[in-house]
């Protein structure tokens, strides 16, 4: 959705050509190590957006950990929602508003949870073993690296005199997973493969191929589960391949390539004349008519313009590079800064996301993420959607970072969502438009999850359909709004207004019984979740409307429907302060049950959304300060990589470095691991030990996007929340909402340029410190702005301007 420039272009040309003469800061943005992983949390991740491997870069044995994005237990189930009616919730809100919390809550509890048979999890295939043999021969010169610029890993080592290495690539055009091995002496290469897997499954070994089909069923979430069918084919150049029984025997071969590739049965029509087992085995056939090298050329003329948008570097960048990254992350670890090590953390998220989301994906990202460990499957949790932030966490760096197609899939996964939550809004409120709460799959899942304490959250649909509303904000893609946001945003937006009701008690339009995700409160000495209108419905139920009027006015279109909203948007009640000083989780101010608690979703209103800012609400700015303060000093705080993340993000808001930089450092310590995938750590959530979580990487990076550059309340600020770590540094290619793209550079926490290019037409103001200094061009003529007194600098641009700020 982004134009390429020519310099892109030519560096992607370079890159194919095999030329090494890369740019120093490309030369950076890798990820390397001295040893091969002796665990999943070490080894290196690839992925096309629909098939993944981790790597290990072991010596005796390599091991791929293979996943595929539909690789998905369960089943569709039409009586996951038990019905309930309007009638009935009439009578429940009723009692809520009669302050009968007591038995509100115990007959939404009873009647109103869902009912999950089938609701199933996202697993991991299994491992394939390569097993080799050398001759005798001291090991030497071991490297591991993946390079985020040309998404290729190598692992490089000698056997004595003998030099082996292996490039592995997950591409996007040719929908295959390759390995190449080659050897510097001919003949040096003998190996076995084998595969073990994880899911019920044949294998058996044909020609030059391992071949393995079966099912996901996983009997812990359910009934039912994709079928499938892999194959991985050898190709080799000298030597011999001998296929027996379930593995592969290749001898003194110079060099070997595998191809892998993986297909399931998930949403197969049998009219559309699609047969999973057909398209693996032609995928197959197709890839190996081409030699590595072209296989390799194509992936990185696909992937590295995408990548390549942004580039993001920091004072001190090379310090720490002659380390291993294990030992760069032991370092922040134990409380030091590397900043080098924060700008590979951002650019990594941005390679993860293209990694597990590409246009042409067939699902979204999962709430753990697109690579499997094999462990959050087997929590109660599951590795599903969950909607009440992972999910949304998981695409927050997309528009920021330069990669607003990434986005496509979760726009293609709530189209579907819709159609079979407009079923759940009938069937358990009685209303029209569509709705989704906490948890949710592939399959259409929709109802409230099996307990209503963390499940009856009906604006989890609007949190996730916001996301809707902030693609076009960015992209200004009116096509996009008119085809693909705004009619589900107003089918969302139709079913708050139908669903919502005027409390007689104060004459407010309220959402409920609802919750705040996970949370819970203390009331006449009893805990409680449910109640009428808890802040975060209030706040995604003015985004909703709020995008959809704006949408009305952009598309002029539906104006007795916009009234409607205006008026609906005047019944909201306000933000209140909490007697402990914080902003009010309730309605009613509530004791918290559990101020440890991770979840903080009423602060929501900070960020991502701007309905509470420094300059336009500062006392409510202040009392977000203070909800972060009472839930960070509570004893036992639940430090997740989400929440840590969201800290960075709250931080940013507040402009205080010193504490979003402080949790930059304990994201990437604490809350990472050794290949700088984020952790939901053991003990949280009833973990026993760290699980990777997607979230945190992706939050983690917007929130230093967010440190880096702001734009809000059509206000863009540049440098807002810079830490003296990162005094001096340079960002290219990071979005601001409107349609701008914007490169800067800065000394002394000073800005010395930047260049602010307007992909559509744009009026704005811009926060900038001693903006007289500056010298103004826009398209090379010099330009004047006029400069308020506050600061603040209003611009006019038109598509394909170009503004540059200089220091003269």
């Amino acid at each position: 959705m982004r134009n390429v420039t020519l310099g892109l272009i030519i560096g992607a040309a370079l890159l194919v050509s095999g030329s090494l003469s890369l740019k120093a800061t490309e030369n950076k943005m890798k990820l390397w190590y001295d040893k091969p992983a002796d665990e999943w949390m070490k080894s290196l991740p690839l992925g096309n957006g629909r098939l993944g491997v981790m790597i290990y870069g072991g010596i005796e044995t390599e091991t791929l950990a293979l996943n595929e994005s539909t690789m998905w237990s369960g089943e569709y189930d039409e009586h996951q929602q038990r019905p309930f009616g309007r009638e009935k919730l009439n009578q429940v809100r009723k009692l809520f508003f009669e302050n009968n919390l007591s038995e509100g809550n115990h007959v939404a509890g009873n009647m109103m949870a869902g009912s999950p048979h089938s609701v199933g999890t996202h697993l991991p295939i299994g491992d394939l073993k390569i097993n080799f043999s050398y001759p005798q021969g001291e090991i030497s010169d071991y490297r591991h690296e993946l390079d985020l610029h040309t998404a290729i890993n190598t692992v490089s080592y000698k056997v004595g005199n003998t030099e082996y290495i292996r490039q592995c690539i997950a591409s996007n055009p040719d929908d295959v997973v390759a390995m190449h091995i080659k050897a510097s002496r001919p003949k040096a290469i003998t190996m076995e493969l084998e595969l073990k897997l994880l899911r019920q499954a044949n294998v058996v070994a044909s020609g030059n191929q391992l071949i393995y089909t079966g099912n996901a069923e996983f009997e812990k979430h359910g009934k039912g589960g994709v079928h499938f069918e892999g194959r991985i084919a050898v190709q080799i150049k000298g030597g011999t391949i001998k296929a027996e029984g379930k593995k592969l025997y290749i001898e003194k071969a110079t060099e070997v390539t595998l191809l892998s590739d993986v297909r399931t049965n998930f949403k197969n029509n049998t009219f559309s004349g699609y047969n999973y087992k057909i398209k693996c085995e032609k995928t197959i056939e197709l890839a190996s008519k081409k030699d590595f090298k072209t296989l390799k050329k194509k992936h990185i003329e696909d992937y590295s313009p995408l990548f390549s948008r942004v580039g993001l570097s920091f004072e001190h960048h090379a310090k720490f590079d002659h380390l291993p990254n294990d030992e760069r992350w032991a370092r922040v670890k134990k409380g030091e800064s590397d900043p080098g090590l924060d700008a590979l953390f951002f650019q990594y998220a941005r390679y993860l996301l293209i990694a597990s989301s590409r246009p042409n994906s067939p699902l979204p990202v999962a709430l753990q993420g697109f690579f499997n460990d094999n462990l959050a499957c087997h929590m109660g949790w599951t590795n599903d959607y969950h909607l009440d932030i992972n999910t949304e966490q998981n695409y927050w760096i997309a528009n920021v970072g330069n990669l607003a197609e990434c986005h496509l899939p979760l726009f293609d996964y709530i189209k579907d969502l819709s159609i079979h939550g407009a079923k759940t809004a009938k069937d358990l409120y009685g209303c029209k438009g569509w709705t989704a709460h906490t948890t949710a799959n592939p399959w259409g899942y929709t109802a409230v999850s099996g307990s209503i304490l963390w499940g009856l959250f009906p604006t989890a649909s609007s949190w996730l359909a916001s996301h809707l509303w902030t693609q076009y904000d960015y992209t200004q893609d009116k096509d996009f709004l008119k085809n693909t946001a705004y009619p589900l945003l107003k089918s969302n937006a139709e079913f708050l207004l139908d669903y919502m009701v005027i409390d007689p008690r104060n004459n407010y339009l309220v959402t409920g019984p609802s919750i705040s995700p996970e949370n819970s409160f203390r009331h006449q000495g009893q805990e409680f979740c449910a109640s009428m209108m808890p802040t975060c419905d209030r706040v995604l139920a003015y985004e909703i409307f709020s995008a959809c009027l704006q949408s009305t006015e952009i598309l002029n279109v539906d104006a007795s429907f916009a009234d409607s909203l205006r008026t609906a948007i005047s019944k909201l009640p306000p933000f209140r302060i909490s007697t402990n000083g914080g902003v009010q989780e309730w309605f009613e101010d509530y004791e918290e049950a559990h101020p440890n608690h991770r979840h903080t979703t009423h602060l929501l209103s900070l960020y991502p959304y701007s309905q509470i800012t420094l300059n336009k609400t500062p006392e409510l700015a202040k009392a977000a300060r203070k909800t972060i303060e009472r839930r960070l000093a509570a004893k036992d705080w639940e430090d997740t990589e989400w929440s840590r993340a969201n800290m960075i993000c709250f931080y940013a808001r507040l402009k205080d470095s010193e504490n979003a930089y402080n949790s930059v450092k304990q994201l990437l310590g604490k809350l990472s691991r050794e290949n700088m995938f984020t952790v939901s750590p053991a003990g949280i959530a009833g973990a026993g030990e760290d699980i990777f979580a997607f979230d945190g990487n992706t939050a983690g990076a917007a929130g230093i996007a967010e440190m880096l550059l702001q734009s809000h309340d059509n206000c863009i600020e540049l440098l807002p929340c810079l830490p003296k770590e990162w005094k001096n540094g340079n960002f290219k290619g990071l979005c601001a909402r409107g349609g701008i793209e914007i490169d800067a550079s800065w000394k002394n926490s000073q800005i010395v340029n930047a260049v602010l290019k307007a992909t559509a037409p744009i009026e704005f103001t811009l926060r900038l410190s001693n903006a007289k200094l500056y010298c103004w061009k826009l398209n090379k003529k010099t330009f004047i702005p006029k400069i308020k007194d506050d600061g603040l600098i209003y611009i006019s641009m038109n598509k394909g301007d170009n503004l540059t700020i200089i220091i003269p």
